[in-house]
């Protein structure tokens, strides 16, 4: 029998499809903002997101010497429904992620800096590097490793997104986007990456099978903007660099490794007032709605499920058959 190490219990860290299983992407209603003068410090929106709650994601140690700052998936901020975790991720050789598995949701893999090299028990294996995005569907089961493909340090953001009920037992599949694939625009002093979603007029690729927007921007000095987000979903802002004013403009500056809440609106304000770039995520996705029971990398919808799930990686069916003869070699 397998057995699953506390290592896993902790691990913090394809084209998918709507709700409707159609090719068609999902859709956002963006407001053109005029950049002017005028409305500088306005919220631009009639119902503006505020933030409600804001976690720091300090420093702590998982996998095998590996460094996260996790901000959902804490005790502070357990989930925000679909997402489950969010981990900022520091590492550098020989620590890493080695084998590990997942059932019932997504991954999202974002690098920051460096590259890392992922490889599963299904035979496929690839490197991200710096800009890149792998975002992964575990579904029914996936075992693999993440170990940093170079010398230094790596660093990346890698956020779990839930699956609904009837998608947990799918079988696994992945988009991975090359830096250059990822469509971005940029206008008086803001530029966006568009992972999921649409920002600037511009809209990735990516079908998400829950709805999501992930949205990578950098203000520079002075820059301000305001981002429309569906009225029916959760969000937050992660920042990774710098400080920012977000939601109205006499709040004050929150600075980097805050993970923001934000409140029910129209959408986001955000002003960078300080001297230097302003970097942050915005993610945005549709509730779920359903019981959440997790136990470590494994995320169903009830105690019997997760008990399911324990005996099928350990007796290697269920999505887990490929699981008897591999290893990764890390």
């Amino acid at each position: 029998m397998r057995a699953i190490s506390e290592l896993f219990l902790v691990k913090f860290f394809p084209f998918v499809r709507n709700k409707k299983n159609s090719r068609k992407p999902i859709s956002f209603s963006i407001r053109n903002i005029n950049m002017s003068e005028s409305n500088q410090y306005d919220s631009c929106f009639d119902r503006p997101r505020v933030v409600i709650k804001k976690v720091l994601a300090k420093p702590q140690s998982e996998g095998n010497g590996a460094v996260v700052r996790r901000s959902i998936g804490r005790h502070e901020l357990r989930n925000l429904d679909p997402f489950l975790m969010l981990d900022e991720f520091s590492v550098s050789a020989p620590a890493g992620f080695p084998d590990h598995p997942h059932r019932g949701f997504e991954t999202v893999t974002y690098m920051l800096e460096g590259a890392f090299t992922h490889q599963d028990f299904a035979g496929h294996k690839g490197t991200i590097n710096t800009g890149d995005v792998q975002w992964m569907t575990a579904g029914r089961g996936i075992i693999h490793s993440e170990m940093p493909a170079g010398e230094g340090s790596q660093k990346g953001l890698q956020l779990w997104i839930n699956l609904s009920s009837k998608d947990k037992m799918i079988e696994p599949r992945y988009q991975e986007l090359l830096k250059e694939d990822i469509p971005r625009a940029e206008n008086n002093g803001v530029e966006v990456k568009v992972i999921a979603g649409e920002a600037m007029g511009v809209q990735s690729p990516v079908y998400t099978r829950t709805p999501t927007m992930y949205l990578d921007f950098t203000l520079q000095p002075t820059a301000y903007y305001h981002q429309a987000i569906p009225e029916s979903w959760n969000a937050f802002v992660y920042i990774v660099e710098g400080e920012g004013v977000f939601g109205i403009p006499n709040s004050g500056p929150v600075s980097a490794h805050h993970c923001l809440v934000l409140g029910p609106g129209e959408g986001l304000s955000v002003w960078n007032k300080s001297s230097k770039p302003l970097r942050f995520v915005l993610l945005g996705g549709q509730p779920l709605n359903e019981p959440v029971v997790q136990h470590g990398p494994f995320v169903m919808n009830s105690q019997d499920e997760i008990d399911q799930t324990f005996e099928d990686y350990q007796y290697c069916k269920n999505g887990f058959e490929n699981a008897r003869y591999w290893r990764s070699g890390h």
